[in-house]
């Protein structure tokens, strides 16, 4: 990455998001760690105009994400911090691997430490356990995504990790499009009358993807040529039953539990999406570590 770009714009080319949307996160979480006090540790034990060098460094084989958050919270507490990106996002390391450099004011690099490593390693995790998703069913052609059950102002970075991995992105919020849960259909008081109702609310550009429970669900909803229909914790048979039935004629998209030991099946049966939760809500961190040189 070019060192002259400044590193509020360095994240959002990162992102996809404009930076007024992502450093407020960094900041805040600096703000959460400095408290109101400051770094007293680092002020206590380090003369101010102390330097450090350090590298960030892979302690196990995973994949890259989030480098520009830590990046940029080593630039918000030293501004003339240099910090040189060798494994940018999406990269595949092992353990030993340099992942970044930093050197500038210790004071700073250390304050930062922590609000970039915990970014850095949380974000590398979801990149590194979508990784595994999808290189279970690579020579398959249905596709991993995520979900909304993302951590609360992070989801857009969760987000941009799950593509490093190889996985695609479901809705970002509520507002990309229809998404008609059973208790939307116990409210509307069935899939027809949710159906009917949400197609005649949706622009011409507003997908409608519906959520069916049972094999009777999704005969009901055909009628209504849904573009995706979410078929949620089905069951092996009941996958391809589904896809007899509807194959072609909409996405057909599982969800519900699935984990590393069901996957390839799922994806076997034919289904186009296979989303997964878990991806976001339950990656286990990729260890990282800043060590002095």
């Amino acid at each position: 990455m070019d060192k002259a770009v400044a590193p509020a714009k360095a994240l959002s080319m990162m992102t996809g998001l404009p930076d007024i949307l992502v450093e407020p996160v960094i900041r805040d979480a600096l703000r959460e760690d400095l408290g109101l006090a400051g770094d007293v540790t680092g002020m206590a034990c380090i003369p101010p105009k102390a330097r450090f060098k350090a590298e960030f460094r892979a302690r196990g084989n995973g994949v890259t994400a989030g480098i520009d958050c830590a990046r940029l919270a080593m630039a918000l507490m030293d501004h003339q911090v240099r910090f040189e990106i060798v494994a940018p996002d999406a990269t595949h390391v092992k353990a030993g691997d340099v992942i970044a450099r930093v050197e500038g004011n210790a004071r700073a690099i250390l304050a930062a430490e922590r609000v970039a490593l915990n970014m850095l390693c949380h974000l590398s995790g979801v990149a590194t356990l979508t990784h595994k998703f999808v290189a279970s069913i690579s020579d398959l052609p249905a596709r991993i995504a995520c979900t909304r059950k993302t951590t609360p102002l992070l989801r857009g970075l969760e987000k941009h990790a799950v593509k490093c991995g190889g996985g695609h992105n479901h809705r970002y919020g509520l507002d990309d499009a229809i998404l008609i849960k059973d208790n939307h259909i116990a409210v509307c008081g069935g899939v027809a009358q949710a159906m009917e109702r949400a197609k005649a609310a949706a622009g011409h550009l507003m997908k409608i993807e519906l959520e069916v429970d049972s094999i009777a669900q999704l005969k009901q909803a055909l009628p209504f040529s849904p573009d995706v229909l979410l078929l949620d914790n089905f069951t092996l048979d009941m996958f391809k039953e589904a896809v007899k039935l509807a194959k072609g004629k909409t996405i057909l998209e599982a969800s519900g539990g699935v984990n590393l030991d069901t996957v390839r099946a799922i994806a076997e049966a034919g289904v186009d999406i296979i989303s997964i939760g878990a991806l976001t809500h339950s990656a286990p961190v990729f260890d990282i570590g800043l060590d002095a040189v």
